[in-house]
């Protein structure tokens, strides 16, 4: 049986905007339990005043409820209608060397950074960042009921999964342009068969267990 699709709303952000606060920012992320590449993240900042702009939006959801075409077309028209759209990063050696949340929480503190405008309040999906000082609020399954993390999910997915299209031609053999680094069987059986490459995550149960079997023939660098 299908899921049923939640529809956001812009309910958070309406009384946000009643409270005061202007540039009220949707915080994402894609890319956490992968096994490769790094995990993404975005941050929108949506025209609330404008009803024509939100109207041009019609259709954003939790990005994993869509199809690759309808992301696409639908992440085109959010950086078309957003007021600012930031997107970060964390690498792969990142998220080795500090455990997968962090690196989580970096990325999207970077996409923060990168919006080009000072928001005023957050709205973030499951995370809180503590080191970030501006007023936010975590919101379980956030990019399935708050509009604004919905387009920051969207934004994050397509993003990531370009990237790793690209990550795709420099160390082939992986499939990553299908599978975007998620653990599947195809993906399992070229990790097997190949040996991890430097964009994977080697603290991943997976990875790591290819380690230990294949020790010095993991592979070093692109092929």
């Amino acid at each position: 049986m299908t899921p049923r699709r939640l529809v956001p709303t812009l309910s958070e952000e309406q009384a946000l905007l009643e409270a005061g606060y202007r540039a009220i920012a949707g915080v994402d992320e894609a890319g956490r339990g992968t096994w490769a590449g790094p995990v993404a993240a975005a941050a929108v900042v949506l025209p609330l005043d404008c009803a024509e702009a939100l109207a041009a939006l019609d259709g954003v959801c939790d990005s994993k409820m869509l199809p690759p075409r309808k992301r696409e077309a639908l992440e085109q028209r959010i950086v078309e209608e957003a007021v600012a759209v930031g997107f970060g990063l964390a690498s792969a050696s990142e998220i080795d060397r500090m455990g997968i949340l962090p690196a989580t929480r970096l990325a999207m503190r970077r996409a923060i950074a990168n919006l080009g405008i000072a928001a005023d309040f957050l709205l973030i999906d499951a995370v809180r960042l503590p080191q970030e000082p501006i007023h936010q609020k975590s919101i379980v399954r956030g990019d399935a009921l708050c509009f604004s993390v919905a387009a920051a999910s969207i934004v994050a997915k397509v993003r990531r999964d370009r990237l790793m299209a690209e990550l795709d031609g420099l160390y082939p053999g992986y499939g990553f342009a299908r599978h975007k680094g998620y653990g599947t069987a195809q993906h399992l059986e070229a990790l097997r068969a190949l040996g991890p490459c430097p964009i994977h995550r080697r603290t991943f149960a997976p990875v790591r267990a290819c380690l230990d079997g294949r020790g010095a023939a993991a592979q070093d660098g692109p092929r």
